[in-house]
């Protein structure tokens, strides 16, 4: 078996993508969703670290290479159709930690209840003072 056949295994999507979700090892919160290309998976397991794909800009994202709240990846898994990966990671950088640009421990903040989304995780951080 070749070195690289692990990363043919994987779906990937028509633009060359597989969505990738972010799960804190221990508290097993899902942190954040996110994207990856190849490469941005290659590296991931090579470095132990997690990086993605921005969509935005185009190119890969090293997590945490603006804020400091790098993700230390323990697991890499693949869900049963081969289309979806889960990250078990440590995510570093503040105690508690922060994954969601917005300051937040996790990106999945909004509750839907009595009708309306209600944001119910604090700010632990200000964003301005994460990203300058």
């Amino acid at each position: 078996m070749r070195a690289m056949d692990w990363l043919n295994q994987v779906k990937w999507d028509a633009q060359g993508l597989i969505p990738v979700i972010a799960q804190e090892v221990g508290s097993n919160d899902v942190l954040m969703f996110a994207w990856m290309n190849r490469e941005a998976l290659q590296k991931t397991a090579e470095l132990g670290r997690a990086v993605y794909y921005s969509r935005s800009r185009g190119k890969l994202w090293f997590k945490g290479e603006e804020s400091g709240h790098v993700q230390t990846v323990h697991e890499i898994r693949m869900d049963c159709d081969n289309d979806v990966l889960l990250l078990k990671v440590t995510q570093l950088g503040h105690d508690p930690s922060i994954a969601c640009h917005t300051g937040r421990h996790s990106c999945f903040f909004h509750l839907y209840k009595d009708g309306a989304w209600q944001a119910v995780e604090p700010v632990l951080k200000d964003p301005q003072s994460i990203y300058k």
